[in-house]
């Protein structure tokens, strides 16, 4: 019987299947009306302190697109359409703790994290979530990289990296 020298065939078909690159980026397809167990994971990334950053979205909302920071509330304006997250009492926790940021002054270097629960902000869906409610667990991570002559939180950074995730239940109707 052949079938051990047809594994490593059966096996490197598969990999390079995987691998192929792909011709095109295609938008998700629309949620449905209601999704089975309604658990989502949001990341949302930039390399700077300015309003907007990239967002992507999995499970009971397969979605892309920008967040944007507008007072108290991260407008994720999607594909298929946006919600805000009341993001306040996360950004008060997270800007407090900045007051004791820990500098590690070997390495000019620097991180800090919060986590809480983030509220969709009621009525706010629009397009596919136009009644979406529901709740995420986020985390908010900055790292930063400081010039090696001032190490200080007010000196400028070379690199900086901000990262919001967490999972999260929401509700589609």
């Amino acid at each position: 019987m052949r079938l051990p020298y047809l594994l490593p065939a059966v096996a490197l078909a598969i990999l390079m299947s995987s691998c192929a690159p792909k011709s095109a980026v295609r938008a998700p397809a629309a949620p449905a009306a209601s999704v089975a167990g309604n658990a989502v994971h949001l990341t949302a990334y930039t390399d700077n302190d300015g309003p907007t950053s990239t967002v992507v979205l999995d499970g009971a909302v397969g979605d892309f697109g920008q967040a944007r920071r507008d007072k108290n509330e991260l407008d994720l304006v999607l594909a298929h359409g946006s919600f805000r997250l009341d993001i306040g009492d996360l950004e008060r926790t997270f800007a407090g703790g900045l007051n004791n940021l820990a500098i590690n002054t070997a390495t000019c270097s620097a991180t800090a994290s919060v986590r809480g629960a983030v509220p969709v902000a009621a009525g706010s869906g629009t397009g596919s979530y136009r009644r979406i409610s529901g709740t995420f667990d986020l985390t908010i991570t900055l790292d930063e990289v400081y010039t090696p002559n001032s190490c200080t939180e007010t000196s400028a950074y070379l690199a900086q990296s901000i990262v919001i995730t967490g999972p999260g239940t929401v509700v589609l109707r």
